[in-house]
């Protein structure tokens, strides 16, 4: 699925003017509150209509305001998750559900009740009424009448804001199923910079109105001048190796080398994305000895840029995977780094604050 986005609006004391496009996958929204992502989801599912500009989802026309082109909502097929759930007070999860097939009429393509249920893990509520349910219980079902509309791509806007952080891990899993088993293309909403790293493929960073990064993440998180309050860091892909539940670390590799990180709830052979962020990497010039930080990984300076007044950003190559370090100038400077200079990458183990999981 491709996904092209060429729209403005202006409302009091607001301007959206934003262009971007995607070849698929999960596309992440990310900026502050009240940036405008919101209304680009509500755009893209024909809840709010542009002053001008065109939507194209596969090449096919949803908006065009100068040929006066505007495909209704539920002509999209397009399934929507908002950050309240918004399920029929007065329906059990059951019916919840089938409403989405029934209002979709059960296109060709579509998702049975059952393969839905089963992904989802809410077979034992379909009997239940909303108000019964936990936060996190309320956004699956939602989740699960959007997708039994048959829907051509998923925008969920902001669907786990309103979570406390055990209902959002609870949720997160089920919608890397829908990334991993399903392949659905979804536009996720987030200020979350953890929820982004572990979902998305594409990300654009939105800032007052105005589009300041958009690409593939590991591209975009690793610039030092990104815009919207996106931190630079590097976005790896990782296997759990092994667990050292002695020491409560966890052994994952990825094509640089091998990270320690702390356990959580991690199990060998998972696979899983991280982010390390660019000011928990330290440089060394020479093999370190004698040292408490657990992860030295070769590397050769790619390229070096200014990051402030008073730091310097390195982007590095380790063993084909892309890191990205922040030091001071004085650093850089004592150091003599240069373009092709072979250094070693430190990382402490505890910066890894909230161990990653998928």
């Amino acid at each position: 699925m491709s996904l092209s986005v060429e729209v403005a609006l202006a409302r009091p004391g607001f301007t959206l003017d934003v262009g971007f496009d995607s070849p698929g996958g999960v596309t992440a929204l990310f900026g502050r509150s009240g940036a405008g992502k919101s209304t680009i989801a509500g755009l893209l599912a024909g809840l709010v209509k542009p002053d001008r500009g065109r939507i194209l989802i596969d090449g096919e026309v949803l908006v065009d305001t100068a040929a006066g082109v505007f495909v209704p909502p539920h002509r999209r097929r397009i399934g929507s998750v908002f950050q309240d759930g918004r399920l029929f007070p007065h329906l059990t999860v059951r019916r919840n559900l089938l409403y989405g097939a029934w209002f979709q009429g059960r296109q060709a393509g579509g998702k049975p009740l059952g393969a839905i249920v089963d992904l989802l893990g809410i077979a034992h509520l379909l009997d239940r009424r909303p108000a019964t349910l936990s936060g996190g219980e309320k956004q699956r079902v939602a989740i699960g009448r959007a997708l039994l509309m048959a829907p051509r791509l998923l925008v969920l806007d902001e669907p786990l804001a309103a979570l406390d952080q055990a209902r959002k891990d609870e949720i997160l899993p089920y919608l890397e199923r829908l990334r991993d088993e399903m392949r659905l293309p979804m536009v996720y909403v987030s200020h979350s910079r953890d929820e982004v790293v572990r979902l998305a493929d594409q990300l654009v960073v939105i800032e007052a109105g105005k589009v300041v990064a958009s690409g593939p993440i590991g591209e975009v998180s690793s610039r030092f001048d990104p815009g919207g309050g996106t931190e630079p860091g590097a976005v790896l892909a990782v296997t759990v190796e092994a667990i050292d539940p002695a020491h409560g670390l966890a052994t994952l590799s990825f094509a640089g080398g091998t990270l320690c990180v702390p356990v959580g709830r991690l199990s060998v052979g998972q696979r899983l994305r991280l982010q390390i962020r660019a000011r928990d990497v330290a440089i060394a010039t020479t093999p370190p000895e004698g040292l408490s930080i657990l992860n030295v990984l070769p590397a050769t300076i790619l390229d070096l840029a200014a990051a402030g007044p008073t730091a310097v950003g390195l982007r590095l190559d380790c063993g084909g995977t892309i890191l990205v370090a922040q030091i001071t100038r004085l650093s850089a400077e004592t150091l003599a780094l240069a373009p092709g200079q072979a250094v070693h990458a430190l990382v402490k183990s505890v910066s890894f604050d909230r161990p990653p999981i998928e």
